[in-house]
């Protein structure tokens, strides 16, 4: 039994587009300081689901709540609460590091002071110092992938989403950005991470798979694999998922 605090919660969430369900009676828990990985294939409803998470798409019925707040009537408080990275990073290609930091950090309410203090730590933090005049678009995409972070935690939020974080990026990038996660769960923040990578699967705490709309199977890895007799998170997803 965990005796953490839950910090993001559902009860059978649900999101449909007319007749197509995206999202299927969802249940789950997170807790506070966990790295929760969300594994799918590409539209099993992932994005759907984090996207109703952070407060940006409304659900079709079910309850969750984020850091205590209720994602239909509190959406506002629940942005303000929440990091979120998205597939495509949404950085400003014509700015430089140091303007993107300052554009989140005004969209984040923060001071220029709070802005200039976190901006240094952040820089250290996510491997960026040294490059703050450089044009966003002329940085490789591992480097864009540590801005968007760093944009992300900028305003110091207890839960962090990442939708596919480390698509599109090489092994070697894809394993750093993985110890900066850890480091981030470390300092008591919950990660909620979707991706199709299952070898990332083995960096969460726990895992759950969903499949058309529907979580499947929730647990550690290590679990996972032994509950069905599987030696990696790979064969694991394709008896859950493709058989």
């Amino acid at each position: 039994m965990n005796h953490r605090p839950v910090a993001v919660k559902t009860e059978e969430l649900t999101k449909r587009f007319g007749h197509f369900t995206a999202v299927d009676r969802v249940s789950i828990e997170v807790y506070e300081g966990e790295i929760f990985g969300f594994l799918g294939a590409n539209g099993a409803g992932k994005t759907t689901l984090i996207r109703m998470l952070c407060g940006l798409l409304r659900p079709t019925e079910g309850k969750a709540r984020v850091v205590g707040f209720d994602v239909y009537d509190q959406a506002e408080e629940i942005k303000r609460r929440i990091g979120y990275m998205s597939q495509r990073f949404s950085l400003y290609e014509d700015l430089t590091i140091s303007e993107n930091i300052e554009f989140y950090g005004g969209i984040y309410g923060l001071s220029r002071r709070q802005i200039q203090q976190r901006r240094e730590e952040l820089f250290s933090r996510v491997g960026l110092s040294g490059l703050e005049d450089q044009l966003t678009r002329e940085l490789p995409l591992g480097f864009k992938q540590r801005l968007a972070l760093g944009c992300a935690l900028l305003h110091d939020p207890p839960v962090l989403f990442l939708d596919e974080p480390t698509s599109g990026v090489d092994p070697e990038a894809r394993r750093g950005f993985w110890d900066l996660i850890h480091q981030t769960a470390a300092q008591g923040k919950t990660v909620f991470v979707t991706t199709h990578f299952m070898d990332e699967a083995e960096y969460c705490h726990r895992v759950s798979i969903m499949r058309e709309g529907q979580v499947i199977a929730v647990d550690p890895p290590g679990a996972m694999k032994s509950r069905y007799g599987k030696k990696s998170m790979q064969e694991v997803f394709i008896a859950l998922v493709e058989s």
